[in-house]
């Protein structure tokens, strides 16, 4: 294709009329002046026109002048052609032009014609005939060579129009590629003005303007933001290129950028992406790996204290139904209850470091609170009140049973805060279509100086005996499981503890539709094909990452993806979530749950574990829940 339209551009620079018709007397090939000295139609100048129609245009256009037999006059042209003959006639047209038809046979059958305007030529000759006893030799040759030089400049501006024509094509492509870039492209001169940018800053920066060509930039990031990149743009003004992240604290963002020097001219060039649900996935997985260090660190020791506490316990039971005196009892009872309590502190250490993964399931939001709400009042005193609120907009994916556990051990320290009288309030809101963000407050003396910076620590209580120290703690741990953050503060009237998790909206999958099937091994992708038909859905298959974005690109009207997470190729079926981000994506996997992969996906989006079946598949995509 690239070559054909070389030679098509080739073609149009030539000034003269070309036209090349193969042995069955069909239009191969023709350049625009040919078109434009026939003023031929559509039909007529794309390949595959026949040579005797356009003939029959011409006669009935008036071309040749007033013709008696038109179909003869047609004939006699087609019989001629068909000699296949060299040829060279010069004929006056209707419009009084005058033009020299030149004619060849190819090799291959056909011919090809070029005809060229010699009017102004013919005319030039009869007045150096008319004129040529007056006219000296050094005139004809200065004639000539400005004659050859208006060809010259002719021919140059033609291909000067063609080249700016080519390059205002490249300019059009380059300008749509950047504006369909899922990221900020921009450039700022010397002095901070951007002189190009794509219209995608408020998409990286919610709330930032669209327009900023010649905005300075700290007007277009606004001044927080320009603070946190000032140092790396000056570096990069200095000629030294740099990568970094901040956030955007206007609407909570991650933001990645690269400054890059202008090798040219001063100046640098500026890209920016949201790579906030990276970072999210990022700290889950550092989170889930400080966790399976701990758990390998801790399951010596607790097995062996386990063992010994194990022994106390039965020694102190045995001595408990000795006749040991009256004494003895409250100590025996003493040591009896601090191995109890002492077991107990292992299980919750176990809690903490034993594998779990965050299992994300549609929940909403309303009745998940309205549960929480009955399930802790019967522990609150009767004058201690909880007060539960959704804002959220719509189904979201969360792991109730850990949101469940995490939010519980919170009510129920505020219920210790408060004492016997108070008010503990659980609210759900939506930021910035990031986070979902879940406050508990009560009307406690709040947080001391000292507890603000240790409450997170394990076995930090400010209960004494009676607490473990490890709450929050798992509170905590939970939250960094999902990706998110937790920050502890006091409001005017007690402490205020917040949960950020990551924002991912359940929508809900449809039922009918285009499926794109991802999965490198044919046995499994027939049998899952099999299913998916069965349950009216029409399919589309690939075996790799690489092949389903291709495909994705290809076809409009994919509904949904479903991809194995081990695939051919380096990219696991995960990436697609980056990479097809407005089509909802399902993974299967026969990966154990421990592993890497399984466990990041677990953060994103449902996963159905191998082996399954059409049943198991139909549930799944029904309810979207994972089936692992």
């Amino acid at each position: 294709m690239l070559n054909q339209a070389l030679t098509q551009a080739g073609l149009n620079l030539i000034q003269q009329a070309l036209s090349i018709y193969d042995s069955d007397l069909r239009l191969a090939v023709c350049n625009a002046p040919f078109v434009e000295m026939f003023d031929l139609p559509d039909r007529l100048k794309t390949p595959g026109a026949s040579f005797e129609d356009t003939i029959r245009h011409l006669v009935m256009r008036g071309e040749y002048g007033e013709v008696d037999d038109p179909d003869s006059f047609v004939r006699a042209r087609v019989e001629t052609a068909l000699a296949f003959q060299s040829h060279y006639v010069e004929r006056t047209r209707a419009n009084g032009r005058i033009v020299s038809i030149e004619g060849a046979p190819l090799p291959q059958g056909g011919w090809v014609t070029v005809y060229t305007d010699i009017t102004e030529t013919r005319a030039q000759e009869q007045l150096l005939r008319t004129h040529s006893e007056q006219l000296s030799e050094e005139v004809l040759k200065r004639s000539e060579e400005l004659s050859a030089t208006n060809r010259a400049l002719a021919a140059t501006n033609k291909a000067l129009m063609e080249a700016r024509r080519e390059l205002t094509e490249m300019e059009a492509r380059t300008r749509l590629t950047t504006e369909m870039m899922p990221a900020h492209i921009a450039r700022v001169d010397e002095n901070g003005h951007y002189t190009f940018s794509n219209k995608r800053l408020h998409l990286v920066m919610p709330g930032r303007p669209t327009q900023i060509l010649g905005t300075h930039i700290s007007d277009a990031l606004g001044d927080q933001a320009y603070t946190k990149v000032l140092p790396f743009l000056e570096a990069a003004y200095e000629g030294q290129q740099n990568t970094f992240e901040f956030t955007h604290e206007a609407s909570s963002r991650r933001i990645r950028v690269v400054f890059t020097p202008d090798p040219l001219e001063p100046g640098v060039y500026i890209l920016s992406q949201d790579v906030t649900e990276e970072t999210q996935t990022r700290a889950a997985l550092q989170q889930t790996r400080r966790r399976e260090m701990a758990a390998q660190l801790t399951s010596g020791l607790a097995h062996d204290f386990s063992n010994l506490l194990t022994i106390i316990l039965g020694m102190q039971s045995k001595l408990d139904r000795m006749d040991v005196g009256p004494e003895a009892e409250p100590l025996i009872q003493a040591t009896l209850q601090a191995a109890r309590r002492g077991g107990n502190l292992l299980n919750r250490i176990a809690d903490i470091t034993a594998h779990r993964a965050w299992q994300p399931e549609p929940l909403e939001l309303g009745p998940f609170l309205q549960d929480l709400q009955t399930l802790a009042t019967p522990s609150l005193p009767d004058d201690i009140s909880l007060q539960v609120s959704d804002e959220t907009q719509s189904r979201l994916m969360v792991d109730a049973g850990l949101l469940q556990d995490a939010l519980l051990n919170l009510v129920l320290n505020a219920r210790d805060s408060c004492g016997k009288i108070g008010t503990i309030r659980v609210v759900a809101q939506e930021v910035q279509d990031t986070w979902l963000q879940l406050s508990v407050t009560d009307t406690g003396p709040g947080f001391s100086e000292h507890a603000l910076d240790h409450a997170l620590d394990p076995f930090f209580t400010t209960k004494g005996g009676e607490g473990s120290g490890l709450g929050l703690a798992m509170v905590y741990d939970m939250t960094k499981l999902a990706g998110g953050d937790l920050r502890l503060s006091n409001t005017e009237t007690g402490a205020k503890i917040r949960l950020r998790l990551p924002l991912r909206r359940a929508d809900a999958l449809p039922q009918t539709g285009l499926v794109l099937l991802v999965e490198d091994s044919p046995d499994i992708r027939a049998s899952v094909r099999g299913m998916l038909t069965d349950m009216d859905y029409a399919v589309v298959e690939a075996a790799s990452v690489a092949e389903a974005r291709a495909l994705a690109d290809g076809l409009p009207d994919i509904a949904l993806v479903l991809s194995d997470i081990s695939l051919e190729g380096d990219e696991p079926g995960l990436v697609l979530a980056e990479d097809l981000p407005k089509l909802p994506l399902r993974l299967m996997t026969s990966l154990p749950r421990s592993h890497p992969l399984h466990a990041q996906a677990l953060t994103r989006v449902p996963v159905l574990a191998k082996p399954f079946d059409a049943d198991d598949l139909a549930r799944f995509l029904s309810h979207g829940k994972d089936h692992t």
